[in-house]
């Protein structure tokens, strides 16, 4: 049995207790949700919310754009939120928290279930969605060229890949950031010093490539065209553009791939804090994360979420790459990361 007909009983049965209810329980409230846009927001709003949405009658609007994005009107509007729950990638999600944007989540069965790594401190975050940030290549244009799959991080730098690698900005997305930083660790520095890595980026990495971007978005479109050869992106990335039909495929660096856990928190003084606090637990259940993971290829971070179909394979490779997966740190990135990003726009993407 596949997960997504319970999802499907549960709405059915809360319809017909509604419809039992009478015109009292018309009035439905709205709850607004701060996450990527495209394979993640179709994901959920076809195969989660809707369950929801009918148990609760309430309904549930996407706010789509990036972490950085959703940060940055979450900070705005500190004082009277706009968004109820928000998505945000785990380093970002740091800075969320720091800036105390989020409130603690109430205690939930789903809550306790999850892996150690989805758990944030205190629980004021959780993970819903873990994976992790390697590299990507056009597998149609390795095979026209015959070239080897990648290996390595420093096949960025490969001659042969002069304007064919696509990467994105270490001031706007986490897969640059994660690609920089791996790519200084290699050459010789760490999270707290990556002067090694700025001084090797314009002679090795920073020649090959075709454009900075600020998200992912562009890949594909870069991909079918032939533009994009090479690129930092996560499995969940590339599953998801395999799924349309992009001719793409993930590798593992022999680095090792960087540990990336998509968070949720509820933001802090929001205007239904029991309603999103059941939000918040509904989309850490079994039920929910197979969904998830069936229709959006999302990694689960509840153990307990039934695995179907390709999900099987994904799960599997995503508990074989995080073997030798690298956890960078937070702490010591957030509180340098402006003056990195001022460096990086105006040396690397002037």
């Amino acid at each position: 049995m596949t997960p997504r007909p319970t999802l499907i009983a549960m709405a059915a049965a809360a319809t017909a207790l509604m419809a039992a209810a009478g015109p009292a329980a018309a009035q439905s409230k709205t709850l607004y949700v701060g996450m990527n846009g495209g394979t993640m927001e179709k994901a959920y709003t076809q195969y989660v919310f809707p369950a929801f949405e009918k148990l609760h009658n309430v309904r549930v609007v996407v706010v789509p754009g990036t972490s950085s994005d959703i940060l940055a009107k979450a900070q705005a509007n500190k004082d009277k939120p706009q968004l109820h729950i928000m998505f945000l990638d785990d380093g970002i999600m740091m800075r969320a928290i720091g800036m105390g944007l989020c409130q603690k989540q109430k205690p939930s069965a789903a809550l306790a279930d999850l892996y150690p790594a989805a758990r944030f401190k205190d629980d004021m975050a959780s993970g819903v969605s873990l994976g992790m940030t390697g590299l990507a290549y056009n597998k149609k244009l390795f095979d026209e060229k015959k070239w080897a799959p990648p290996t390595s991080r420093m096949d960025l730098a490969d001659p042969k890949f002069k304007g064919k690698v696509v990467f994105q900005s270490l001031s706007s997305s986490t897969f640059g950031l994660h690609g920089f930083l791996m790519f200084n660790r290699i050459q010789g520095g760490n999270d707290k010093n990556v002067e090694p890595g700025f001084k090797a980026w314009g002679s090795t990495i920073g020649p090959n490539v075709l454009e900075y971007i600020p998200s992912s978005a562009k890949i594909s479109e870069m991909v079918q065209t032939g533009e994009a050869a090479l690129f930092p992106l996560t499995p969940t990335g590339v599953a998801a553009l395999k799924a349309k039909g992009i001719p793409v495929e993930y590798a593992q660096p022999k680095e090792g791939s960087v540990v990336l856990v998509t968070a949720q928190c509820v933001l802090a003084n929001n205007s239904e804090p029991d309603l999103a606090q059941k939000l918040s637990e509904f989309l850490l259940s079994p039920q929910a994360q197979a969904n998830v993971l069936e229709f959006g290829s999302q990694i689960p971070t509840n153990p307990k979420a039934p695995v179907v179909g390709d999900g099987i394979a994904q799960t599997a490779n995503i508990n074989k790459w995080m073997k030798n997966a690298v956890t960078v740190d937070w702490d010591s990135i957030n509180a340098n990361r402006p003056a990195w990003n001022a460096r990086w726009n105006k040396t690397v993407e002037r």
